[in-house]
């Protein structure tokens, strides 16, 4: 079956590192990849993009929901115990 037009949807995507990784994570699609820096993480969740749009197996979202998706990123703060440099659980008073 071929596309009777294309456009172009804006598709959130979140990157984020974890230790020598940088992970880019797309909520929306329920996807994520990788790379070795931000710029390569980028590149290929550009790549699975398109293969979870061409995959002929794989369920896509509607128009509606992707157009009308909206996606918060925002750093919370928590309460941590440190101990020895690491995170550990806040001690309850």
């Amino acid at each position: 079956m071929e596309c009777e037009k294309e456009m172009a949807i804006p598709v959130p995507v979140v990157i984020s590192r974890e230790g020598n990784w940088f992970v880019a994570a797309c909520p929306l699609l329920d996807i994520a990849s990788q790379g070795k820096d931000e710029k390569e993480a980028k590149e290929n969740m550009e790549d699975l993009i398109e293969e979870f749009f061409q995959g002929p197996d794989t369920k896509k979202p509607a128009i509606s929901t992707m157009m009308s998706s909206s996606i918060s990123v925002i750093n919370m703060s928590v309460k941590v115990g440190v101990h020895s440099g690491k995170a550990s659980p806040a001690k309850l008073r």
